[in-house]
């Protein structure tokens, strides 16, 4: 037997008004296991959070060779190695490419949206169990980094956690694209010009390769270092005419660094009942180390974890969340 996608729409108080003018109502696709239809027991839950770039939509999409997550989910309910849950797919879309899953001035409440609209949506809405103890929360690259923001603020919501190749030390994995961003905002006239240009071309054709540094600059920066009145609402972390680095802003940035915000609430990590961590080997952002750093902080302060790296680079990974779902799901209370 299969499990079933469903589609719904949740109307997100969170989202509302949001700075971006972006949609407060999204679509939430749900997995519901297979005999979900002919019991009334209640499952626990898997929360998946998508990557920057990437939609609610995107862990449905077939390769033609690899099977999407949820087809892997099935495989693994099916195998025994896990037992059957409720997957949940939240979207975090936004027009700048991604929210962090994080509360931003500039971007909306994403936070809000995931731990307030949607857990509260699934609860009433399936059958769930409407505890920590059945719910875990995992994620890739800024999936993997909201699954973290999740641990550190909402320990009554998760039990269990899973990051894969999550965003952490920004000096690794941000610093590189501050001067390929600099380079081009300087070049088109500003963020205005170069965000106007940027959406009409790829409306018309598509992202070019110097692309990404300036968006996930200008994504970063709105999520880290929001400020009124400026452009997109957001304070880059370099001069635009010298490209030198703003102290005063990237410390602003680094606030929010896994490397720096996890040592500081080990209290509430160690309140999970097991987290799983990964990266890969050849990680093209950097991301080993600053995996490594939180691993060495959670094992010394005592927490339940696990920590693994494979020979992969960063993208077309989602075979890993077989590992952290075998890892993770048989701990989930079932009652």
């Amino acid at each position: 037997m299969k499990g079933l996608l469903e589609t719904r729409e949740v109307q997100s108080p969170a989202l509302e008004s949001n700075p971006l003018g972006d949609p407060a109502r999204r679509k939430l696709t749900v997995y519901l296991p297979p005999g979900y239809a002919e019991s009334d027991r209640r499952y626990p839950a898997v929360y998946f959070l998508h990557a920057f770039g990437n939609s609610g939509g995107t862990w449905t999409n077939a390769s033609g060779f690899a099977p999407s997550v949820p087809e892997r989910l099935d495989a693994l309910i099916e195998s025994g190695a896990v037992p059957p849950v409720v997957g949940v797919f939240p979207d975090a879309w936004t027009s700048l490419g991604g929210s962090q899953w994080i509360n931003s001035d500039a971007i909306g409440r994403y936070r809000d949206y995931l731990a307030k609209d949607i857990v509260g949506f699934v609860d009433r809405t399936f059958r769930t169990l409407p505890k920590a103890a059945s719910r875990a929360v995992l994620g890739h690259s800024s999936g993997g980094y909201g699954a973290l923001v999740m641990g550190r603020y909402h320990p009554e919501l998760f039990s269990l956690l899973g990051a894969h190749s999550a965003d952490a030390y920004f000096e690794y994995c941000y610093l590189p694209d501050l001067p390929k961003a600099a380079s081009s905002l300087l070049k088109s006239g500003g963020i205005e010009s170069w965000q106007g240009e940027f959406r009409q071309r790829v409306r018309e054709t598509k992202m070019r390769g110097d692309d990404f540094p300036v968006v996930n600059t200008l994504a970063m920066a709105a999520a880290y270092s929001p400020k009124k009145g400026e452009p997109l609402n957001l304070e880059l972390p370099f001069d635009a005419q010298t490209g030198r680095l703003k102290l005063d802003v990237w410390n602003r940035w680094l606030v929010h660094d896994p490397v720096r915000f996890v040592p500081k609430f080990l209290d509430a990590f160690r309140k999970l009942k097991g987290i799983f961590i990964d990266c890969g080997t050849r990680d093209e952002f950097n991301l080993r180390w600053g995996t490594r750093m939180l691993a060495d902080d959670l094992k010394n302060a005592g927490v339940d974890l696990v920590h693994e790296e494979f020979e992969d680079g960063h993208s077309g990974v989602s075979y890993r969340f077989e590992r952290s779902l075998s890892v993770l799901l048989p701990r989930l209370s079932q009652e």
